[in-house]
């Protein structure tokens, strides 16, 4: 009989314990999660994503003279898919030729105009020289007319001979005076050709280099290989409807795919970690189960700013070992740049980390049935761990998350970091203080004195741990009094020796 009821006593109490322990992880919050203290190899790196390109590659480019005829823009009508394996002289894009069709029209209406022109002075060159050689002529003629005129009056008075002579000088003078004309004519005439003759050139020239552009607005491939997009200034890749620049008329790349590089960016903040030659594990998205080998081979000296980013970012250039079929330009990579080994330490995953006041780390540790709160002093840290310097041992137990009740709990804390810790800013509170005060007299009298400070809304500043209380008033003659509590009974003495007593004359 009584075992019987010990049975049964039993199994009521496995069904109680049952009952709550399923209520209990309904109702609740789960159970707590734990982690332990590890020790051994400690690796510092930096996680980050990258894109795949070939360290050297031949670019297509477009027309190089456009700037020349102020053509600064040009439109890709149309270019091969990326990827496209073409061999050299392959049709690869063509460019938009609407602006230089229009200026090419322009040009040939200025060649038929400076030709027109080139006649025209050419007519009227001809034309003043003939007139100017009809004029010498003439001239001479005339020279040759008052020659004889003086010959003929050698038997005639005086008179008549001198004039005769003054005719033939001046009938010489006129002569020389039409030959100089003539020489500074026939060089007007040919400066004013050779300017015809340069602006026809020139205009020529335009048109035929103009005609020789339209040619190379159809691209042509350089060599074998495979066509790449060429990356804007937006990051976007540069495909039909896309613009090149003047400066820089690149349409495509042909990449060396023998030498591949990853490019990826590095937060400011970790920037001073990374260093030249640093070993670098590389992942492809493409590819999961693929895992590759870097280095380091250039670190960018000074930061911008990436599309759709608050965050200063620094450009880290990763050379891949080796050589793979697989990989292509654009592939996705994610980059672990190993910045630091560190043997033997202690570490705690960052999720056991705590802060209080910016600058008492601490842990909640489980000993046995007991959960201490633990400070601990935290070294290097990586994107999962922390290393422990002080504070923990290997293989202690963690809570991964925060157990209940238990915020207000106090810290133990370790020598180690005494001096190191930022007090928290004492608390101020407001108070209203009466500028009087009654006092009754033994005698049943009552008097209104000043009352103690000097009156009005006091700060009163309570610092924790050290039982000191201190007020001071917002006027301008601000009082501060500091009174610790093992001082209070003193202070109140002191106030009632300082009540206004009456004098004699008050008495009487």
């Amino acid at each position: 009989m009584k075992k019987g009821f010990l049975i049964i006593t039993g199994v009521i109490i496995l069904v109680l314990i049952g009952y709550f322990a399923v209520k209990g992880k309904k109702g609740g919050e789960g159970p707590d999660l734990f982690a332990y203290v590890k020790g051994g190899t400690f690796r510092i790196e930096i996680e980050t994503t990258g894109e795949l390109e070939a360290m050297n590659s031949t670019k297509i480019l477009g027309p190089a003279r456009l700037r020349d005829f102020r053509i600064y823009n040009v439109a890709i009508n149309k270019i091969v898919e990326e990827g496209t394996v073409v061999r050299k002289g392959d049709w690869v894009a063509s460019l938009d030729p609407s602006e230089l069709e229009s200026k090419v029209q322009d040009a040939q209406l200025e060649v038929d105009k400076m030709q027109s022109q080139f006649i025209q002075t050419q007519l009227d060159t001809t034309l003043q020289m003939r007139q100017s050689r009809d004029e010498l002529i003439n001239l001479q003629y005339a020279v040759i007319e008052r020659e004889i005129e003086l010959e003929q009056s050698e038997f005639e008075p005086p008179a008549t001979q001198r004039k005769a002579d003054m005719n033939l000088e001046k009938a010489q003078r006129t002569l020389q005076q039409a030959k100089e004309n003539y020489k500074i004519r026939e060089d007007q005439n040919k400066a004013r050709m050779a300017e015809v003759a340069v602006n026809l050139m020139k205009e020529r020239r335009d048109f035929q280099g103009m005609q020789e552009i339209m040619d190379k607005f159809t691209i042509l491939a350089p060599k074998d290989g495979m066509v790449i997009y060429r990356k804007g200034f937006d990051g976007k890749p540069m495909k039909e409807g896309s613009t090149i620049s003047a400066w820089d008329p690149t349409v495509a790349e042909l990449p060396d795919l023998s030498v591949m590089i990853s490019k990826t960016y590095v937060n400011e903040v970790d920037i001073r970690k990374i260093k030249l030659g640093q070993h670098v594990e590389i992942g492809l998205d493409a590819f999961p189960e693929k895992r590759l080998s870097g280095t380091v081979i250039r670190v960018a000296n000074v930061g911008e700013q990436r599309p759709n980013s608050d965050a200063k970012v620094f450009m880290v250039t990763v050379r891949v070992h080796g050589r793979d079929e697989l990989l292509r330009p654009a592939m996705t990579t994610s980059n672990k740049i190993i910045t630091s080994i560190i043997d033997s330490t202690l570490y705690i995953p960052l999720e056991c980390l705590h802060t209080e006041f910016d600058s008492i780390n601490f842990v909640y540790k489980r000993e046995g049935l007991n959960t201490i709160k633990q400070e601990i002093m935290v070294g290097e840290t990586n994107a999962n761990e922390a290393i422990v310097k002080v504070g923990l041992k290997n293989g202690d137990k963690l809570y991964l998350s925060i157990p209940s009740g238990l915020d207000n709990r106090q810290i133990a804390l370790i020598p180690e970091m005494d001096g190191k810790r930022s007090r928290p800013e004492p608390e101020i509170e407001i108070v209203d203080i009466p500028t009087e005060r009654t006092i009754t007299l033994p005698g049943g009298r009552t008097i209104t004195v000043p009352a103690n400070g000097a009156g009005g809304r006091q700060r009163m500043f309570q610092e924790g741990g050290r039982g000191e209380r201190r007020t001071g008033s917002d006027g301008d003659n601000t009082r501060v009094i500091v009174k610790s509590d093992d001082d209070s009974k003193s202070a109140d003495k002191s106030n009632r020796n300082d009540s206004p007593r009456e004098s004699p004359s008050n008495k009487n």
